[in-house]
C-alpha cells in the first residue's frame, strides 16, 4: 500500500488533528516497553524524543512526510507509517504480548521505574499494583536490592494514589475527547457539561448535551472513537471510548437547553442548594426548566433561571457550594479572570533545552496569539540533562534582542527556569541572575524531602530577591507523581512577604498550583502567574486550563501578573 493510501486509511481511524497525539502515544508506549524488556537506553531516548517531536509538530503528520519531523529517522518513520495504516506497528504488538497489561500498570506507580517493574514480575510474579501491595504486606520484598523500608513506604503511597485516581483522567484528555465528539456529530446545538464544564482538574466521564433528532444516537454509536456501547436509548446513550473514558450523550428539547445545561453541569452540592431555594418558594427545578405548578418560569437559558431566583448567573467553575450562591444573591460574584485577559506568557521553553520548537517559532506563535509580552525561560544548568551553559544562554539573549525589532507590538523578555536545590539555593549567582528579565524557580528533584525541609526550601527560594515566580509549586503530575509535602501556609506567608508570585502551571497534567491551594495563597495576598510551560507551539493552547484553575479559585485579573499591562508587569519584575 502506498504512503498516500496508508494516510487515507488512517483518516478513517482517527479524526483530523489526532494523528500526532496518537502516534506519539504509541511511540512512548513502545519506548516504555522497550526499556522494561532491557532495551538499549540510547534507543529508548531516541523514541521518547521522537514522540515528543511528533506531539509538538504543528502540522498533521497523516498529511505530511513524517520524515520532515525533526528527530524522526528512517526506522522510527517506518513504524509511524505502519501506525498510520492500521493503528499500531509490529514491534509494539510483540512487546505488548511480552509484557502483561498489569505489569505496565506497575510503571504508573510513582517511584517504580520500568526495569524494577519487570524485575518484580520475573522474580516474584508480581503482575499488578494490587499484587505488589500484597507482596509488600507479606514481606516478600524484604532483602531485595533497591527495595528497602523507605522504598516500600513510597511504593505503597504510589499505589494508594493510583487507586484514588481510578478511571479519572486529567482535563486535557477529557477536553480533547469532548471536542472530538462535538465535532463529529451533526447536531443543531451541542456542548459539554458536567465536571468538564466546571473545569475540574480530573474528569471521571464526559457529559455531552445536544439538540437534534433521535438519529443522532446512531451517528454517535458509529464513531471511530467508540469501543463499546454501554447503554443506548432515544434520549441518552453511554459509550466507552478509545481512551477508556465513558461519554454520555443526551438529546434535550431546544426550549429546555438552559435548564439542561444548568442541571447537568452541577455540581451536585450546588444544585441541591438551588433546589432547596426553589422548594421554599413552591417551585420545582429540573433539567426541563424552573416551574411553578405547570407554568414554566424559565428554561431557555441559564441566565433566566438564576435571574428568576434573584441571583447573578454563576460561572460554571464556581459551582461547588463554596460561597458562590450567597455571593450571587448579593450581586457580589467576582469578575473572574478570563483567557482574553491574559496579555502574555512568562514560562516557556525552546529547543535550546527540552523544547521542540525554535526560539523564532515560539516567538512567532506568541505573536499570533496577540500577546503584549512573551518570556522564554529555558532551563538553567543544574538540571544537568539539559547541558545548559552561560554561553548558550547569553547567545540566546542576543538572538532574542535581534528578534525584538521584528515584533514592535510585543515585548520579548529573556528569562530562565531555575532549579531550587534541596537547600533552597538556585543555579546562578546574583550577578548573572540580574541579567534576566524574569526568573522562574522550580523544584525538579528530591521530591521526598520531609515537610520541614521542603518548607524551608521554598521559603529560601522566595527570599531570593531575584526569584520572581515559584514554578509548578507542588511538582505534582496527575496520575504519575504526588505533590510534595510542605507547610503551604508558611510558604504562602513568605511569598506574600517577599512579593514572590506563585505559578498556575496550565499544563493539564500539572494544573499546579491546584485551585484549593490557589485560594489559600490568595488569602495571604499572594499574586499569581498563569503560564503554559510550553515545550512546543501547540502547548500554548493549554492556557485555557490554567485559566480554569484560576476561575475555580475565584481569581480576578488583579490577582494575575500576566493579566496586567506591560508597564505594571515590568515594575513588578524590577522590584528587586
Amino acid at each position: 500500500m502506498s504512503v498516500r493510501r496508508e494516510r487515507a486509511a488512517f483518516r478513517k481511524l482517527i479524526p483530523m488533528g489526532r494523528a500526532n497525539d496518537d502516534a506519539a502515544a504509541a511511540l512512548e508506549e513502545y519506548a516504555d516497553l522497550f526499556a522494561m524488556t532491557g532495551g538499549d537506553a540510547f534507543r529508548v531516548r531516541s523514541y521518547q524524543k521522537a514522540a515528543k517531536a511528533i506531539a509538538g509538530f504543528p502540522e498533521d503528520i497523516s498529511r505530511v512526510n513524517v520524515r520532515e519531523v525533526p528527530g524522526v529517522g528512517e526506522a522510527i518513520a517506518k513504524k509511524v507509517e505502519e501506525f498510520l495504516q492500521r493503528g499500531s506497528f509490529r514491534q509494539l504488538d510483540a512487546l505488548r504480548l511480552e509484557v502483561p497489561e498489569g505489569v505496565r500498570r506497575l510503571t504508573r506507580i510513582a517511584s517504580l521505574g520500568p526495569k524494577k517493574a519487570v524485575f518484580l514480575y520475573r522474580e516474584l510474579g508480581i503482575d499488578s499494583p494490587e499484587a505488589l501491595a500484597e507482596a509488600i504486606g507479606e514481606g516478600r520484598l524484604a532483602g531485595l536490592r533497591g527495595f528497602g523500608a523507605k522504598s516500600e513506604e513510597n511504593l505503597l503511597k504510589g499505589i494508594e494514589q493510583l487507586q484514588q485516581a481510578g478511571g479519572r483522567v486529567h482535563i486535557g484528555v477529557a477536553m480533547d475527547l469532548a471536542e472530538r465528539v462535538i465535532a463529529s456529530l451533526p447536531a443543531e446545538r451541542i456542548a459539554y457539561a458536567g465536571s468538564l464544564r466546571r473545569m475540574k482538574e480530573t474528569i471521571g466521564d464526559v457529559d455531552i448535551l445536544a439538540v437534534g433528532p433521535e438519529t443522532l444516537m446512531e451517528e454517535f454509536k458509529r464513531q471511530p472513537y467508540v469501543t463499546e456501547v454501554i447503554a443506548s436509548g432515544g434520549l441518552k446513550t453511554s459509550v466507552r471510548t478509545t481512551q477508556g473514558l465513558q461519554v454520555d450523550l443526551r438529546v434535550v428539547p431546544a426550549e429546555s437547553w438552559g435548564a439542561a445545561m444548568q442541571y447537568f453541569t452541577g455540581s451536585k452540592e450546588h444544585n441541591v442548594r438551588l433546589r432547596e431555594m426553589c422548594v421554599k418558594r413552591g417551585w420545582k427545578l429540573s433539567e426541563y426548566g424552573l416551574f411553578e405548578g405547570e407554568t414554566v418560569i424559565a428554561s431557555k437559558t441559564e441566565e433566566e433561571i438564576y435571574g428568576a431566583l434573584g441571583m447573578q448567573w454563576v460561572p460554571p467553575p464556581l459551582r461547588g457550594d463554596g460561597g458562590e450562591i450567597e455571593a450571587a444573591l448579593r450581586g457580589a460574584l467576582p469578575d473572574l479572570v478570563t483567557l482574553d485577559d491574559l496579555k502574555g506568557d512568562l514560562h516557556t521553553h525552546t529547543d535550546l533545552t527540552d523544547g521542540i520548537a525554535t526560539l523564532e517559532e515560539m516567538v512567532e506563535a506568541a505573536s499570533r496569539r496577540g500577546y503584549a509580552y512573551y518570556a522564554v525561560t529555558d532551563h538553567a544548568p543544574n538540571l544537568f540533562m539539559q547541558r545548559m551553559t552561560l554561553e548558550k544562554m547569553l547567545e540566546q539573549r542576543e538572538r532574542l534582542h535581534r528578534l525584538q525589532d521584528s515584533y514592535p507590538g510585543m515585548r520579548l523578555l529573556h528569562g530562565t527556569e531555575l532549579n531550587i536545590a534541596p537547600d533552597g539555593t538556585v543555579d546562578w549567582p546574583a550577578e548573572i541572575l540580574k541579567g534576566f528579565d524574569v526568573c522562574v524557580a522550580s523544584v525538579h528533584s528530591h521530591f521526598t524531602q520531609s515537610r520541614e525541609e521542603m518548607t524551608r526550601r521554598f521559603i529560601a527560594a522566595c527570599e531570593n530577591p531575584h526569584v520572581h515566580i515559584i514554578g509548578h509549586p507542588t511538582t505534582r503530575k496527575i496520575g504519575k507523581r504526588p505533590p510534595v509535602d510542605a507547610d503551604w501556609e508558611a510558604v504562602f506567608a513568605a511569598a506574600a512577604r517577599t512579593g514572590t508570585a506563585m505559578e498556575i502551571d496550565a499544563y493539564p497534567d500539572r494544573a499546579d498550583l491546584p485551585a484549593d491551594l490557589v485560594r489559600q495563597a490568595r488569602h495571604h495576598g499572594v499574586r499569581f502567574s498563569i503560564d503554559s510551560d510550553s515545550h512546543a507551539v501547540p502547548h500554548m493552547e493549554n492556557m485555557r486550563f490554567g485559566v480554569g484553575v484560576a476561575q475555580r479559585a475565584w481569581l480576578t485579573g488583579e490577582d494575575v501578573l500576566n493579566a496586567w499591562p506591560l508597564d505594571r508587569l515590568l515594575a513588578f519584575l524590577d522590584r528587586g
